[in-house]
Protein backbone atom coordinates (compact mmCIF):
# COMPACT_ATOMS: atom_id res chain seq x y z
CA UNK A 1 0.00 0.00 0.00
CA UNK A 2 1.26 3.39 -1.02
CA UNK A 3 1.50 6.52 1.47
CA UNK A 4 3.59 9.93 1.03
CA UNK A 5 4.68 11.16 4.23
CA UNK A 6 4.61 14.92 5.09
CA UNK A 7 8.08 16.70 5.67
CA UNK A 8 10.14 14.31 3.43
CA UNK A 9 9.47 11.18 5.29
CA UNK A 10 11.58 11.97 8.16
CA UNK A 11 10.12 10.34 11.35
CA UNK A 12 11.28 13.11 13.62
CA UNK A 13 9.83 15.66 11.69
CA UNK A 14 7.42 18.48 14.13
CA UNK A 15 4.58 18.64 11.04
CA UNK A 16 2.00 15.81 11.49
CA UNK A 17 1.73 12.95 9.13
CA UNK A 18 -0.86 13.02 6.54
CA UNK A 19 -2.00 10.33 4.61
CA UNK A 20 -4.23 10.65 1.04
CA UNK A 21 -7.23 8.77 0.82
CA UNK A 22 -7.13 5.92 -1.84
CA UNK A 23 -9.49 6.50 -4.65
CA UNK A 24 -9.84 3.35 -5.97
CA UNK A 25 -12.98 1.12 -5.77
CA UNK A 26 -12.80 -2.82 -5.63
CA UNK A 27 -15.88 -4.18 -7.73
CA UNK A 28 -14.51 -7.64 -7.19
CA UNK A 29 -16.77 -8.64 -4.45
CA UNK A 30 -19.93 -6.11 -6.22
CA UNK A 31 -19.53 -8.55 -9.55
CA UNK A 32 -19.67 -11.61 -7.46
CA UNK A 33 -22.75 -11.29 -5.48
CA UNK A 34 -24.24 -10.22 -8.84
CA UNK A 35 -23.33 -13.04 -10.87
CA UNK A 36 -24.71 -15.10 -7.92
CA UNK A 37 -27.25 -12.84 -7.93
CA UNK A 38 -27.98 -13.65 -11.95
CA UNK A 39 -27.78 -17.59 -11.42
CA UNK A 40 -30.23 -17.39 -8.74
CA UNK A 41 -32.76 -15.79 -11.00
CA UNK A 42 -32.01 -18.02 -13.93
CA UNK A 43 -32.75 -21.22 -12.14
CA UNK A 44 -36.31 -19.33 -10.59
CA UNK A 45 -37.29 -17.74 -13.14
CA UNK A 46 -38.71 -21.07 -15.10
CA UNK A 47 -40.22 -21.99 -11.76
CA UNK A 48 -42.59 -19.00 -11.38
CA UNK A 49 -43.66 -19.38 -14.67
CA UNK A 50 -46.18 -22.34 -13.76
CA UNK A 51 -46.85 -23.05 -10.58
CA UNK A 52 -48.89 -25.90 -10.32
CA UNK A 53 -46.28 -28.91 -11.64
CA UNK A 54 -48.79 -30.91 -14.43
CA UNK A 55 -47.47 -33.42 -17.22
CA UNK A 56 -48.85 -31.39 -20.45
CA UNK A 57 -49.67 -33.07 -23.50
CA UNK A 58 -46.95 -32.50 -26.73
CA UNK A 59 -47.93 -31.09 -29.52
CA UNK A 60 -47.07 -29.61 -33.02
CA UNK A 61 -48.80 -26.10 -32.71
CA UNK A 62 -47.49 -22.80 -33.26
CA UNK A 63 -46.71 -20.30 -29.70
CA UNK A 64 -49.04 -17.77 -29.12
CA UNK A 65 -47.96 -14.34 -28.24
CA UNK A 66 -48.18 -13.79 -24.43
CA UNK A 67 -50.97 -11.80 -23.30
CA UNK A 68 -51.26 -9.53 -20.38
CA UNK A 69 -52.63 -10.69 -16.97
CA UNK A 70 -53.80 -14.35 -18.36
CA UNK A 71 -56.32 -16.43 -15.79
CA UNK A 72 -54.34 -19.70 -15.69
CA UNK A 73 -56.74 -22.78 -15.14
CA UNK A 74 -54.76 -25.99 -14.33
CA UNK A 75 -56.01 -29.30 -13.74
CA UNK A 76 -53.89 -31.56 -12.36
CA UNK A 77 -53.14 -35.33 -12.96
CA UNK A 78 -55.88 -35.98 -9.83
CA UNK A 79 -58.10 -33.57 -11.29
CA UNK A 80 -58.21 -30.77 -8.30
CA UNK A 81 -58.71 -27.71 -10.61
CA UNK A 82 -56.29 -24.83 -9.71
CA UNK A 83 -57.17 -20.80 -10.58
CA UNK A 84 -53.57 -19.31 -10.55
CA UNK A 85 -51.67 -21.31 -7.77
CA UNK A 86 -54.80 -21.76 -5.50
CA UNK A 87 -56.63 -25.03 -5.25
CA UNK A 88 -60.14 -24.84 -5.68
CA UNK A 89 -63.19 -27.15 -3.74
CA UNK A 90 -65.20 -29.08 -5.72
CA UNK A 91 -68.02 -27.27 -7.66
CA UNK A 92 -65.83 -23.73 -6.83
CA UNK A 93 -64.60 -22.69 -10.35
CA UNK A 94 -68.29 -21.14 -11.31
CA UNK A 95 -68.55 -18.33 -8.33
CA UNK A 96 -64.54 -18.04 -8.93
CA UNK A 97 -64.97 -16.74 -12.40
CA UNK A 98 -67.84 -15.00 -11.51
CA UNK A 99 -65.97 -12.87 -9.49
CA UNK A 100 -63.44 -12.21 -12.82
CA UNK A 101 -63.85 -8.59 -14.13
CA UNK A 102 -63.78 -7.62 -17.30
CA UNK A 103 -61.01 -5.17 -19.14
CA UNK A 104 -61.76 -1.59 -19.57
CA UNK A 105 -63.53 -1.79 -22.68
CA UNK A 106 -65.56 -4.97 -21.62
CA UNK A 107 -63.46 -7.79 -22.90
CA UNK A 108 -63.10 -10.74 -20.67
CA UNK A 109 -59.25 -11.52 -20.01
CA UNK A 110 -57.55 -14.56 -22.23
CA UNK A 111 -58.27 -18.11 -20.68
CA UNK A 112 -55.36 -20.51 -20.33
CA UNK A 113 -56.20 -24.13 -19.59
CA UNK A 114 -53.45 -26.70 -18.64
CA UNK A 115 -54.59 -30.04 -18.35
CA UNK A 116 -52.29 -33.27 -17.64
CA UNK A 117 -52.37 -35.33 -20.27
CA UNK A 118 -53.42 -38.67 -18.15
CA UNK A 119 -57.19 -36.74 -17.30
CA UNK A 120 -60.38 -37.65 -19.45
CA UNK A 121 -61.75 -35.83 -22.03
CA UNK A 122 -64.68 -35.58 -20.36
CA UNK A 123 -63.14 -34.01 -17.14
CA UNK A 124 -61.35 -31.26 -19.14
CA UNK A 125 -64.40 -30.59 -21.24
CA UNK A 126 -66.18 -29.93 -18.27
CA UNK A 127 -63.71 -27.27 -17.04
CA UNK A 128 -64.75 -25.79 -20.77
CA UNK A 129 -68.08 -26.04 -20.53
CA UNK A 130 -68.19 -23.95 -17.10
CA UNK A 131 -65.44 -21.63 -18.60
CA UNK A 132 -67.88 -21.00 -22.22
CA UNK A 133 -71.41 -20.67 -19.55
CA UNK A 134 -69.42 -18.12 -17.89
CA UNK A 135 -68.60 -15.90 -20.76
CA UNK A 136 -64.81 -17.15 -21.15
CA UNK A 137 -64.83 -17.37 -24.93
CA UNK A 138 -61.17 -17.46 -25.99
CA UNK A 139 -59.55 -20.43 -24.26
CA UNK A 140 -55.60 -21.60 -24.82
CA UNK A 141 -54.75 -24.64 -24.41
CA UNK A 142 -51.13 -25.30 -22.87
CA UNK A 143 -49.13 -27.92 -24.04
CA UNK A 144 -45.33 -29.06 -24.67
CA UNK A 145 -43.55 -28.86 -27.75
CA UNK A 146 -43.71 -31.86 -30.13
CA UNK A 147 -40.31 -33.27 -32.87
CA UNK A 148 -42.41 -35.33 -34.50
CA UNK A 149 -45.88 -36.25 -35.88
CA UNK A 150 -48.27 -37.90 -33.62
Amino acid sequence: MAMSMAGGGRRGSKRASRRTPMAEINVTPFVDVMLVLLIIFMVTAPLLAAGVPIDLPESLANALAPEQDPVTISIDGNGFIYLGDDQLAAGELPDRLANIRPAADGSLPQVTLRADQSLQYGRVMAVMGELNRAGFNAISLVTNGSVSAP
